[in-house]
Formats: structure tokens, C-alpha cells, sequence
């Protein structure tokens, strides 16, 4: 059975972190690993991470950021040490839940199905027989930014924000996560971007080829999320900063650092 690990970013979540649904998630799946990263949060979220590590240390693990460096980071910085272990595949997952941690079965199935596909990442489609519970008017701004994205990133992408995503362990994926974003409020569009410069410079296959959107079951709205409506105007700046970094015609350069250029084979024969 494949197995995955987890990261899931948590500031100030005390309130919102649901413990017992992590700890029957874990015993249910012991094949599927959480790697919290506590970013520097002032409230209890740090005392209540390592009582859960402490409690069951083969199905949790914590990494402490000193300092509050912002979600696209703490992502960053646990995928980099999720990328690193000996499982079949890691992703991320919002601390709050809004996806259900039942869907991860799911996530590793269509990875084991598609042995082409390097990322899953979960769609909040509003269908019949399926719960989508969203405010209205993120709805709505979402699906603005949606499409805006998709264009910018000249992909038929439906949803970039959804929380929950799970890649195959690859060099080419590593090298998503070998330099810090640029973007905070939308780095899942600077990761897409920054495969498209995969592409383009690497020539590693197409996101069209490679990247799955599975429509999630469940999705819901939790109270206390930190996404305000106004947030969506500095996500259009952020996606106006990656156009002109990643995907502007003109560009010569990838992100990628020297070391991780030289490892382009590599890259190439891991796509």
C-alpha cells in the first residue's frame, strides 16, 4: 500500500485544530504520516503539536519556525523535509480541515492508478450528490481569480487554491520547493508557474499531461479562516508579479539556483 506524509502549515490554530480527527485519521491509516510546521505561532498551537507527536511519534512529526514567516513558506519548508523520506508521496493539507482527511485515500489512489501524474490536486466543484459549502461571494471572487489564473498560466485549471494537494516524490518536484516564493497569498499559482518554466527549460512533460484535478466530495468554510474578501485584490498584484517572473515571453533565466540547474537530467529523466 503507498504510503504519504502530510504537511500541514498551522499559526494560532489552538482553536481550530481538530486533534481527535488527526489521531483516528492516523490509526485508521498507519501507512500515512503528518508533518506539522508550528509558524511561530504565540498562542498554544506549539504545546498542543508536541503533546500529538508525543502521544504517537510514528504518525506525527513537528517542525518549530522560530518566527512567523507566512503559509507559502511553512509549506515550503515542510515540503522540503517531506520530500526527503522514505514514503511514495507528500502534499499538503489546510490545518483547518475544510477538506476532510478521508480524501487522502483518494489522493494516493489516483497516483497509484496514473503512474504519469506527478500532482492530484483537489477541485471544489459544486455538484449534485457532493457538499461544497462556500460563502457566496468567496465563491464568486474565486472563480474570478480562477479564471484569471488559468489564463496567466495558459492552463484549464479550475481551482489553484483549494488547500489539498499531494505530489509524487520526484527531483522535479523538489525543485517546486528549492527557493523561497515570491508570492504568499497565491504560491499554489507560483508552484504551477514555476512547472511551466519546468517545461520550458527542462523540458519535462506538460502540466496538461502530468497534473490531475479530482473534485472533491466534501469541502467546507471554517470559521476563523484567515483569507479576508479584500485579500483577493493582493492576489491579483501577486499574480501579476509571477506573470512577469515565471511566464512573461522575454524570460531567459529559470528560478531554479545553479545547483539544481546542474541536476537537469536528473530532472528531466524524474518527469
Amino acid at each position: 500500500m503507498s504510503s504519504a506524509i502530510i504537511v500541514i502549515p498551522c499559526f494560532n490554530e489552538e482553536k481550530r485544530l481538530e486533534v481527535l480527527q488527526f489521531r483516528k485519521f492516523a490509526l485508521a491509516h498507519p501507512e500515512h504520516h503528518f508533518l506539522f510546521v508550528n509558524d511561530g505561532s504565540s498562542d498554544r498551537t506549539a504545546l498542543i503539536l508536541d503533546d500529538l507527536k508525543s502521544a504517537a511519534p510514528e504518525s506525527f512529526d513537528v517542525l518549530h519556525l522560530s518566527r512567523n514567516q507566512g503559509k507559502a513558506e511553512a509549506v515550503r519548508q515542510g515540503m522540503l523535509r517531506a520530500l526527503e523520506t522514505d514514503v511514495d508521496y507528500a502534499g499538503y493539507w489546510d490545518a483547518d480541515l475544510a477538506t476532510p482527511l478521508d480524501m487522502i485515500p483518494e489522493f494516493t489512489q489516483q497516483l497509484d492508478q496514473a503512474p504519469h501524474l506527478t500532482l492530484v490536486i483537489g477541485a471544489r466543484i459544486k455538484l449534485l450528490g457532493r457538499q461544497i459549502e462556500r460563502q457566496q461571494l468567496r465563491h464568486y471572487l474565486g472563480r474570478v481569480f480562477a479564471t484569471a489564473a488559468s489564463i496567466v498560466l495558459q492552463l484549464p485549471v479550475y481551482d489553484t487554491q483549494c488547500g489539498a494537494k499531494l505530489f509524487r516524490i520526484s527531483a522535479q518536484n523538489k525543485t517546486l520547493f528549492s527557493t523561497r516564493f515570491l508570492t504568499n497569498w497565491i504560491f499554489d499559482v507560483e508552484l504551477l508557474a514555476r512547472a511551466r518554466q519546468l517545461e520550458k527549460f527542462y523540458h519535462c512533460d506538460s502540466l496538461e499531461a502530468t497534473v490531475y484535478e479530482l473534485p472533491l466530495k466534501c469541502w467546507q468554510d471554517v470559521a476563523g479562516s484567515k483569507v479576508k474578501p479584500h485579500d483577493f485584490l493582493k492576489a491579483f498584484f501577486e499574480l501579476c508579479s509571477i506573470y512577469w517572473n515565471y511566464l512573461r515571453p522575454s524570460i531567459r533565466k529559470p528560478f531554479a539556483p545553479l545547483s539544481v540547474q546542474a541536476g537537469s537530467d536528473q530532472i528531466r529523466k524524474a518527469a
